[in-house]
């Protein structure tokens, strides 16, 4: 081990092509990490936000929140519904919104709800004010601004702020179910909405209770409903299981890229060092000795690639256009970090057949 550490004090040039490659990788996965997370983060905040087990929607919306439409009828339905222990209403307008001092839009989604949101306030007591999402701050909001909201720029003053709240990839705005219905109806005359009607329906259901069983009993005892835990209203969302399952792929592929590269670097590292591997092993060094070299080796130009790696991921994320849905979370830099570690792990033991073939009566011939 010492030897491995020698030479890649002595001769670090030797490794640089290799360490180059899983830098340029390296800030390929974290990239490709974080836009996975902001595309999902950004998408599901509104849905993952809701403490309630199981979502209402209509059954002619196909999961979509904003084709929804639950009447109080059909309310009262769920309500009645044994299992079911709290019925909360809940609403989105996705509009412009103009900013003070600010030349561009903000893209707002306006969620009109009745309570039990996680890390949301209960609904204010006023109309026409709300808690905006920190995500708008890259808008220029700011709290205790009126932002005009829809083509008639109906007043909506931020008085706090929340996190992780967005939906669609537009931030969160949360007010309350009057306000909500106003701007709706604004933006989309052909969707206005009657007091008491909502988009769908956020239903806690009672301890001991299975959602599964109390969600067919909703749909049965209304007979127009569609009712889906808060995972699978998520992944109705458009394009998030798509998005997901595209980007883990290539995710999961340039990992395979990394063992393959250490792989080939260090086989040919080791038909190089065939002569010193007998010598090595003529003076008594083991077979796993030297592997254990080559391994040490890897995980060195490996951690090294990563810490470049991720600087150049940091000072990238810094010119990123704030456009770009990319969100930098701390579980995917420690996923890459593994990944990128066991690969090269593995990618270095491809050298164990050949280093144990080495034959020490090479060294004399």
């Amino acid at each position: 081990m010492r030897l491995a550490l020698r030479e890649l004090r002595r001769r670090p040039g030797r490794f640089a092509v290799a360490g180059g490659a899983m830098a340029f990788l390296t800030v390929l996965l974290l990239f490709l990490g974080g836009l996975l997370d902001g595309l999902y983060l950004g998408s599901t905040g509104l849905i993952r936000s809701q403490a309630a087990e199981l979502l209402t929607f209509s059954d002619d919306a196909r999961l979509s929140l904003l084709r929804s439409r639950i009447d109080p009828p059909v309310r009262d339905e769920v309500e009645a519904v044994d299992g079911v222990e709290s019925v909360r209403g809940l609403g989105v307008a996705l509009v412009a919104a103009s900013v003070p001092g600010e030349n561009d839009l903000a893209d707002v989604s306006l969620v009109g709800y009745e309570g039990g949101v996680e890390g949301v306030p209960d609904p204010p007591e006023a109309d026409f004010v709300g808690y905006a999402d920190r995500r708008l701050e890259a808008f220029g909001v700011e709290e205790g601004d009126r932002l005009g909201l829809g083509p008639d720029g109906i007043e909506v003053e931020v008085v706090g702020w929340v996190e992780d709240t967005s939906f669609l990839l537009q931030g969160g705005l949360w007010v309350t179910p009057a306000t909500w219905r106003e701007v709706l109806g604004s933006a989309r005359p052909d969707a206005v909405l009657a007091d008491g009607t909502f988009q769908a329906l956020a239903v806690t259901v009672a301890p001991g209770a299975d959602p599964a069983a109390v969600a067919s009993a909703i749909d049965e005892a209304t007979g127009s409903t569609e009712t889906v835990t808060r995972d699978e209203a998520v992944l109705a969302l458009p394009g998030v299981k798509e998005q997901s399952s595209t980007l883990s792929a290539i995710i999961n592929t340039t990992f395979l890229v990394v063992g393959i590269v250490v792989a080939l670097f260090f086989a040919l590292v080791t038909l190089e060092r065939s002569a010193l591997y007998a010598v090595l092993k003529a003076i008594g060094a083991s077979s796993r000795q030297l592997l254990v070299g080559v391994v040490v080796q890897a995980v060195v130009v490996a951690g090294a690639a990563l810490a470049v790696g991720g600087l150049l991921t940091f000072l990238l994320s810094l010119v990123v256009p704030p456009g770009v849905p990319v969100q930098f979370e701390g579980g995917r830099a420690l996923q890459v970090v593994v990944g990128v570690l066991v690969a090269s792990v593995l990618g270095s033991a491809v050298s164990l057949r050949r280093v144990i073939k080495v034959d020490p009566a090479d060294a004399i011939s």
